[in-house]
């Protein structure tokens, strides 16, 4: 897609602009674990992921008017950003808050981190605009080793697994696993279907996800909104910030940054945010994490490491003693 020209014109302080927002988006995404806790004790998870779409889309429908920038034409756009908006914010912002209800924000962030390995899969045997080498195969399977340790299945076997608690920690972790999955598949559906075949800019494709996906909740309003509410201060800051700012303002940062730095650098942003949900988890809510959620999390870094392709395994030839560029 291509992108809006959003960063000033002065190269130094363009940089130290789009550092500052790619710093902003690794807090604000990371945190947003914690408001979602938060917000849960006064509303139902249906209600945090329909104001928190409603919020972001009104807030990137804002910053179209100030920025003028314009929509695009074609119908079938908007038809695929449907798909987008559902899969990419309505099924994932849904199943993370329900999931939060039975495990920790800092779980969730972690769990969020395997985006990019849900993503390898879904470009590469889904979508196929992607090949799997043996690196990118050896990260994938890193990732889902890692996820496995994550989960800790001996602890549900050592354990009475008919205990309801037990059962619904578990359901909370499969549906934290499968809102990853629904990010991976919109990565690979705009890969499939936007990316070099629409000229839409950055700010019109984040104001079209996250416009649709609150469309989709607007129109299941009465399945997944509609419940007892009680709003206390921070409850309400919760829900402001996870949509205005995590929904909506966050997402324009994204793309200034995307712009500015490019697809590989600006996904590094995933080993910020769990280190953030963890952290805020634990000081802000007293959480506690056992021992395999971070030596799983490990295991899902290397993967993403070797999926991203930023580390290879050696070719026979370099094994082999042959001369290489670095000698």
């Amino acid at each position: 897609m291509t992108q809006p020209r959003t960063i000033p014109a002065s190269p130094a302080r363009g940089r130290a602009l789009v550092a500052l927002q790619f710093g902003a988006l690794g807090l604000i995404w990371g945190s947003s674990f914690l408001f979602m806790k938060v917000a849960l004790g006064g509303v139902s998870f249906g209600q945090v992921a329909w104001a928190r779409l409603a919020l972001g889309a009104v807030t990137l429908a804002l910053l179209l008017l100030v920025t003028r920038t314009r929509l695009p034409r074609q119908r079938a756009v908007y038809l695929h950003f449907v798909v987008i908006g559902a899969f990419g914010c309505a099924i994932p912002f849904l199943l993370f808050a329900w999931a939060e209800q039975y495990v920790t924000s800092g779980l969730a962030s972690i769990y969020n981190a395997v985006t990019p390995i849900t993503t390898a899969l879904m470009v590469a045997l889904a979508f196929r605009v992607e090949r799997l080498d043996r690196s990118r195969v050896l990260g994938v399977v890193a990732g889902i080793l890692g996820v496995v340790v994550i989960i800790g299945p001996w602890s549900f076997a050592a354990s009475d697994a008919a205990h309801g608690d037990l059962v619904l920690e578990l359901a909370g972790q499969l549906a934290c696993l499968g809102s990853a999955v629904c990010y991976g598949f919109t990565f690979g559906y705009i890969r499939r279907f936007i990316t070099g075949r629409y000229p839409v800019t950055g700010l019109s494709a984040a104001f079209l996800q996250v416009g649709m996906g609150a469309v989709v909740l607007l129109v299941l309003t009465p399945f997944v909104a509609v419940g007892p509410i009680a709003l206390d201060l921070p409850i309400v800051a919760s829900l402001l910030t996870l949509g205005i700012a995590g929904t909506g303002v966050a997402y324009y940062w994204y793309m200034n940054v995307l712009n500015a730095w490019g697809p590989t650098a600006t996904s590094t942003v995933t080993y910020l945010t769990p280190v953030v949900g963890v952290a805020l988890g634990i000081l802000l809510l007293g959480e506690q994490l056992t021992w395999n959620a971070p030596v799983g999390a490990a295991l899902v870094f290397v993967g993403i490491l070797f999926a991203q392709g930023r580390l290879r395994l050696r070719r026979k030839a370099d094994a082999q003693g042959e001369v290489s560029p670095a000698g």
